[in-house]
């Protein structure tokens, strides 16, 4: 078990304090180590199958195969089903979410769904790949990650954020999104979309020929489900609410950077033990396939470029709000019309690169 500190002693309280404050500590518990397990699942499963929105892109428009496009279109599938089939059972309440939450910003949802995208392909991979990477030794990787975690963090709350904010509040739109629709229109749209994306990935069963790519979808999207029921049911802790969320890689490694520097005055959250999770399931996979090497940079171009790749997700991530996988999978799951149209920018980012990458 997990030992969290606390400054209370639970000698001298009165049994029904004593009986909530318990409570608060094994639903507390319980999330720590659901992070810390679809963490080290998301790890296990990045470094064997290679699951990374960059290298699904970058392979369909370069060579027109379309596996990984279809891995990550087969995730977004079932998140978005599992995470709706969640809402409607009344399991998690979405609207918590910060993609439910106040609303957001519509030129940061382009703004920074284009630098993420962009950055994404100059970094070659998104922040996702880059912390499974990690595991396995990619130096490069561990550049990557902390320029995008500082100016993720210096984006949300440190020199950047006083200009953020204003400009969101200038900006915002009203969280508005499919799930507003009436349960009969709701659920045919959802269904609509189901089986465009089921079209689009056993087209001509050729996703069947790349059996690893087709388990590594639905893996990715039931532990995104899996995210959503943790924190918005299972290690829910009524007297200590906070909103409902799953994997994203934009804060959380933020957050994991900060609390190795000052742990004595942080709490542990989902998201940081998810992050330990995905670094160590990698490093067990690349151990066990024996694919754990050292890598670096080759030239100190290629270290300047990956460190621009690395800036531009993290501000870029923390303006959109998420990531490929925050809000290409995890943001998209809840419907929200923000969350689509800052996935589609980070497509248009990735392309823009591309094609002046030719």
């Amino acid at each position: 078990m997990l030992h969290l500190r606390t400054d209370l002693s639970t000698q001298h309280l009165p049994l029904g304090k004593n009986n909530k404050l318990m409570s608060s500590m094994e639903s507390r518990e319980i999330l720590l180590w659901s992070g810390l397990v679809i963490g080290l699942l998301f790890g296990l499963n990045g470094q064997w199958s290679g699951f990374c929105l960059n290298r699904a892109l970058k392979e369909g428009w370069d060579s027109g195969a379309k596996q990984k496009a279809q891995s990550f279109a087969l995730a977004l599938m079932v998140s978005t089903l599992g995470a709706q089939l969640l809402a409607s059972f009344e399991i998690v309440d979405l609207s918590t979410s910060v993609y439910r939450g106040n609303g957001a910003s519509w030129l940061f949802a382009i703004l920074g769904g284009l630098m993420f995208g962009y950055g994404m392909m100059l970094a070659n991979g998104c922040g996702a790949r880059a912390v499974v990477l990690l595991g396995q030794g990619n130096l490069r990787s561990f550049v990557v990650l902390l320029c995008l975690g500082i100016s993720g963090y210096m984006t949300l709350t440190g020199l950047l954020a006083p200009l953020r904010l204003t400009l969101a509040q200038a900006t915002v739109m009203p969280a508005h999104g499919v799930y507003e629709f009436e349960s009969s229109v709701r659920y045919l749209a959802i269904g609509a979309f189901s089986v465009a994306l089921l079209i689009f990935v056993f087209w001509r069963g050729s996703i069947f020929k790349h059996k690893r790519d087709l388990f590594s979808g639905l893996v990715v999207g039931l532990l995104i489900t899996a995210g959503w029921w943790v924190t918005g049911s299972l290690g829910f802790d009524e007297f200590e609410p906070t909103p409902s969320a799953s994997l994203t890689f934009i804060a959380p490694v933020g957050e994991t950077i900060q609390y190795t520097m000052i742990a004595t005055g942080m709490r542990l959250s989902f998201g940081v033990t998810a992050m330990v999770g995905v670094v160590l399931g990698s490093f067990v996979a690349a151990q066990w396939s024996k694919t754990f090497s050292l890598q670096t940079f080759a030239t100190p171009s290629d270290m300047l470029r990956y460190m621009c790749g690395g800036a531009l997700m993290g501000v870029g991530g923390a303006l959109a709000m998420g990531c490929s996988i925050g809000q290409g999978l995890t943001g998209f799951s809840t419907l929200t019309y923000a969350s689509m149209l800052a996935f589609a920018s980070m497509l248009l980012g990735a392309r823009l690169a591309i094609r002046k990458g030719k």
